[in-house]
């Protein structure tokens, strides 16, 4: 069943010499900490799954339950639990030493194994005849702090990915209750990690992340939580993704004013805590070539970018398209338009 009725406006076009060769559709939602949706594109009660978007919020468990002090994790490693990282050396070496401090190693993970992002690193592996290791997924810090989860609440860790696990379990009720949901309103897939993934209207999304930028209406230690997280974020965005990685990028540019996610299948969330502002952006099909776009526009039109941050952001703006001969023979344009609430 599609989670929408009626046709979806046009965000993000990809133009070819005069014409408009193909077009994205999505959906916006920019939300307050009083709930109230401020600005929207398309439908903001859009369902959707939130896919690694969710991850920040996933971390809220083991942070809020003493698991920092406890595996003395540092801010790269809390970082890297919200991450969907390139696999470059870096983020293997910290996945690897959350596990070292937990007595496992990566045999402990249930992510699979791929290539990682990083070309680079992915062509340098094969070079030296080198296999990936689960390490090397980008989802290691999230399955690495859910094993850490697992030995804090005192449970078998085996089967930690499966939905009725006290660790998915302990995930679902902080996103719910962040999301100010029940819930038996989010309905449960599962991710291309084989952990749940969580589907919920983008508004919900949206006033999570606003919750968890600017905490001053949750109770201890969640609060603390959520802002350790946050500060973790802005102090190491390179392991929230990596290099030439635009999560990266935004945090990088906006100097931690602004952070951001990013989730499979065309989802984005931001908070922007000094405004107490939460964000969610979905692609209706998915397309990845089309979110940084509406994006980066949803940030421009709410005025939260200066003319600096505008200009270092443009290669995901405004992307060229360019064929196999490295010409630019086209460009990504956003063509959303937000409707202010305000």
């Amino acid at each position: 069943m599609l989670p929408h009725v009626q046709e979806s406006p046009i965000v993000v076009t990809a133009q070819r010499g005069p014409l408009t060769e193909s077009v994205h559709r999505g959906h916006i939602a920019a939300v307050n900490l009083r709930r109230e949706t401020v600005a929207s594109a398309g439908n903001p009660d859009y369902v959707t799954f939130a896919r690694s978007a969710a991850k920040p919020l996933q971390a809220i468990p083991l942070v809020e339950s003493g698991g920092v002090s406890r595996y003395h994790l540092t801010d790269k490693q809390i970082a890297l639990l919200c991450s969907s990282h390139n696999g470059e050396d870096e983020h293997a070496a910290e996945a690897g030493a959350i596990l070292q401090a937990l007595g496992l190693d990566e045999t402990a993970l249930t992510c699979g194994v791929h290539d990682p992002y990083h070309q680079p690193t992915a062509d340098r592996l094969r070079a030296q005849g080198s296999s990936p290791t689960p390490l090397r997924n980008n989802c290691s810090g999230k399955h690495s702090g859910m094993l850490a989860l697992a030995r804090l609440l005192d449970v078998p860790a085996g089967r930690y990915a499966e939905p009725s696990h006290p660790v998915q379990q302990r995930m679902l009720q902080v996103i719910s209750e962040l999301a100010g949901l029940s819930a038996g309103e989010i309905t449960l897939g599962t991710d291309g990690c084989g952990v749940p993934v969580f589907a919920l209207p983008l508004r919900a999304l949206a006033y999570a992340y606003a919750r968890l930028g600017n905490p001053e209406d949750l109770p201890q230690p969640r609060a603390e939580a959520c802002r350790q997280i946050v500060e973790s974020i802005r102090k190491e965005p390179f392991y929230v993704a990596g290099t030439g990685r635009f999560d990266t990028r935004l945090i990088e540019v906006t100097q931690g004013r602004i952070l951001g996610k990013m989730g499979a299948e065309g989802v984005f969330a931001l908070t922007i805590p000094a405004q107490g502002l939460g964000i969610a952006v979905k692609i209706e099909d998915g397309a990845m070539r089309a979110l940084y776009p509406a994006v980066t526009e949803t940030l421009a039109q709410l005025g939260l970018l200066n003319a600096s941050e505008a200009e270092a952001l443009s290669e995901f703006h405004k992307p060229f398209i360019v064929n196999c001969q490295q010409a630019v023979v086209g460009q990504l344009l956003p063509v959303l338009r937000l409707r202010r609430t305000e």
